[in-house]
C-alpha cells in the first residue's frame, strides 16, 4: 500500500501502482454514453490515465483542461479521465469546459480498476474514492510513466507525463 496525504493527513491506498515496464492492467470502464470502454480499445495507441477523485473539486477539473490542452498536440495518444465521478456529471463538465481531446470514464460499475492500478482510498475522508495519479501506457500495453501525486491536493507534473511520450 502506497502512502499519500490529503490536507496534510496521512491517506493510503490499496495498494501501488503498476510498475514501469510492466504490462498494463486490462480495465473496462464506463464513458458519457454509457458504453463499456476497455484498454484493449486502444491497442497501437499511447494511452494516458489520468486519475483523480472527482471532477468536482477544483485540482481534479484543473488537470482534465490541462491534459485537454495537451492532449490536442499528442499524435496517436488517447487521454482518459477515470474517476468514481457518474459519466452524467462528467459529460455535463466536459460539455460545459469544452473538453474534446480527453474522454472522461467511471469506474463505478468497475469497482477492480482501483484495486489492479492501486490507487482506491482505504482510509480518510475520500475513502472509497481514487488518489491522484497519472499512467502513460505505451503503444504496445506496457506501462512507460507512473506518478502517484503525494498530496491529493496537487496537481501532476505534467510537462514529466507529457515527455514521457514524446
Amino acid at each position: 500500500m502506497a502512502k499519500i496525504s490529503f490536507k496534510g493527513g496521512e491517506v493510503n491506498t490499496i495498494g501501488n501502482l503498476p510498475g514501469k515496464g510492466t504490462q498494463a492492467p486490462n480495465f473496462t470502464l464506463v464513458n458519457g454514453q454509457l458504453a463499456e470502454v476497455s484498454l484493449s480499445d486502444y491497442k497501437g495507441k499511447t494511452v494516458v490515465l489520468n486519475i483523480f477523485p472527482s471532477l468536482d473539486t477544483s485540482v481534479c477539473a484543473a488537470s482534465v483542461r490541462k491534459f485537454n490542452q495537451e492532449a490536442a498536440k499528442l499524435n496517436n495518444t488517447v487521454v482518459l479521465a477515470v474517476s468514481a465521478d457518474l459519466p452524467f456529471a462528467a459529460g455535463r463538465f466536459c460539455t460545459a469546459e469544452g473538453i474534446d481531446n480527453v474522454t472522461p470514464v467511471s469506474v463505478f460499475r468497475s469497482p477492480e480498476f482501483g484495486k489492479d492500478y492501486g490507487v482506491l482510498m482505504t482510509d480518510g475522508p475520500l475513502k472509497g474514492l481514487l488518489a491522484r495519479a497519472v499512467v502513460v501506457i505505451d503503444p504496445k500495453g506496457n506501462i512507460s510513466y507512473i506518478e502517484l501525486v503525494p498530496e491529493i491536493t496537487q496537481e501532476p507534473n505534467y510537462q514529466t507525463a507529457i515527455n514521457s511520450i514524446v
